[in-house]
Parts: structure tokens; sequence; C-alpha cells
């Protein structure tokens, strides 16, 4: 088995990112579509929160399919063949610039995520979910 970086098995690599995110944005979609029971709809504002979260839900639903559909295309590049780089241009400062944006947006979604999940278990142990 040939272990050589390739771009190939590095978008195979990668397709983690977007499989997670899939199953995180389908999961936004049931927390939406599990509360919709609780909503009075003979309640003028019930009904358009309804209206909002079932409109959500399906954006999510669709989303998470597309997001499910790339990690899929991504690792399925495993076998890709290396093609030649000009590595000037790999170090160009837009190639730079644009992976030190990636890192960074890695990082805050990182921070983001570490907070939602204290916020998120503290509102389980308020449903009596224990901790």
């Amino acid at each position: 088995m040939d272990d050589h970086p390739t771009c190939g098995k590095g978008l195979a690599e990668n397709a983690v990112l977007p499989a997670k995110l899939a199953e995180l944005t389908a999961s936004v979609a049931d927390i939406l579509e599990a509360h919709m029971p609780a909503l009075d709809l003979t309640d003028g504002r019930s009904r358009r929160e309804y209206e909002v979260y079932r409109r959500l839900a399906e954006d999510h639903r669709q989303a998470g399919l597309q997001l499910e559909a790339i990690g899929k295309q991504m690792a399925g590049y495993r076998d890709l063949p290396m093609g030649r780089h000009d590595e000037k241009a790999m170090a160009a400062p837009a190639v730079v610039e644009s992976f030190q944006r990636f890192v960074e947006l890695e990082r805050e979604l990182l921070a983001l995520l570490q907070r939602r999940v204290e916020q998120d278990r503290e509102m389980l142990v308020a449903m009596g979910v224990p901790g």
C-alpha cells in the first residue's frame, strides 16, 4: 500500500468534515421537528412558529443531504492520481491566506461548539436528563 500523500487522499481524509456537519445539520432538523407537536395551533403565534420551524427543518434536511453528498464525493476521490503541482503557486499568498482563514474558522467553530455544548448540557439537566 502506498502511504505517499496525495491530494486525493487529502480529500478523502477531509471528507469527515462535511459528513459530520451533515449529521449535525440533520440533527437540528430533528430538534425543530420534535418541538413542533408542542405548539398549540389554535394560537396565531404558535401557527407562525410552526410554519417557521417546518420550513427551517426542511432547509436543514436539504443542507444536510447536500453536505453528506459532498462528503461521500470527497471520500470517493481517495485514489485520484496526483497531478503535477507548481510549488511556487502552492506557496502564493492567496493559497496561504485561504488556508489560514480555514484554520481560523476551525478554531472559531471549536470555540462555538464548546460553549454550546455546555449550554446544551445545562438545558438537558433542566429537562431532567441526568448530566
